[in-house]
């Protein structure tokens, strides 16, 4: 069995060509210092030094041996900071721009449970369908639905499997019926959501391993994902919307999902942010704090 503090006194007598100093270095005694080479050359049945009263060098079988002894030393090392930087209590402030009818309904109680976890961390929250430009505004990480256009933001998934869903309130689908094709929504009061700059008007479905755009329309368009919801809670019309969007409206019965034949739109939910070196401690662990949460609740039955 190889020790890891053999391996150090190696690795230092090879740098410093000299196991006295390799001894200092580690504050070992040089009789020490020459056992733990000993018992690590008799470990891998080789010489690794070939050392006389006033010069030490690598032998073939050493030089081929460091390579090896240094990503080891540099493994074992690396998972002990790892652990150590878990072990810490995270701290700062976090910049949170995400979407408004996820951020105030299943979002944001569960930010609180993460904060009341983390007592040295704030939190600037920024909600709102509007997307906010990571590169201009004080925004460390964004929730986005949907891959980000720009090739250089570092995207990473949390509900990668999520999609949209026609939906519409009981009441409504009393009123005006129910549709029995996506054709059939020229028919009805469809509430539409400003996404960026556009109104999201041009509805997808698939069926068959066929893609249909239905053109929607209606007199109430919002760039407020709530504001739609509560439209379609309230009998308006019928939305179109991330089913994590509406997930505890149609568990409860408020909503009805339509048209399940037919498959709709993809809306992955990502973490996004201008760099890798903005994934923080922190950020990372909310991540997965979140993703972890997201996971449990799509499972709920």
């Amino acid at each position: 069995m190889v020790r890891l503090d053999d391996l150090q006194v190696f690795i230092r007598a090879a740098d410093h060509g000299s196991l006295s100093a390799a001894a200092r270095q580690l504050d070992l005694s040089p009789a020490v210092a020459s056992a733990a080479l000993k018992r690590l050359e008799q470990a891998v049945g080789a010489q690794l030094l070939a050392r006389s009263t006033r010069s030490l060098r690598l032998t073939l079988a050493g030089e081929r041996y460091l390579e090896h002894a240094r990503v080891a030393l540099d493994a074992v090392v690396a998972g002990s900071l790892a652990l150590a930087q878990d072990r810490q209590a995270l701290s700062g402030s976090l910049s949170l721009s995400m979407p408004s009818d996820l951020g105030r309904n299943l979002l944001r109680p569960w930010l609180d449970d993460f904060l009341d976890e983390h007592a040295g961390l704030g939190l600037q929250l920024r909600i709102s369908d509007r997307l906010a430009d990571l590169y201009r505004q004080p925004v460390d990480v964004a929730l986005r639905y949907g891959v980000p256009e720009d090739s250089s933001l570092v995207a990473l998934p949390l509900a990668a499997d999520n999609r949209r869903v026609l939906c519409a309130s009981p009441e409504y689908l009393a009123r005006q019926g129910e549709p029995d094709s996506p054709q059939a929504l020229r028919d009805h009061v469809c509430l539409r959501l400003v996404l960026g700059d556009a109104v999201h008007e041009r509805w997808r479905f698939g069926r068959d391993g066929e893609s249909l755009i239905v053109p929607a329309s209606g007199r109430w368009v919002s760039d407020d994902g709530e504001i739609v919801r509560q439209w379609a809670l309230a009998g308006r019309g019928i939305a179109y919307k991330s089913r994590l969007d509406v997930l505890a409206d149609l568990r409860a019965g408020r909503l009805r999902a339509l048209l399940p034949d037919y498959q709709t739109e993809a809306a992955p939910l990502y973490l996004v942010t201008p760099h890798r070196l903005m994934l923080s401690p922190a950020v990372t662990a909310m991540r997965a704090y979140l993703q972890k949460r997201l996971d449990d609740y799509q499972s709920e039955p």
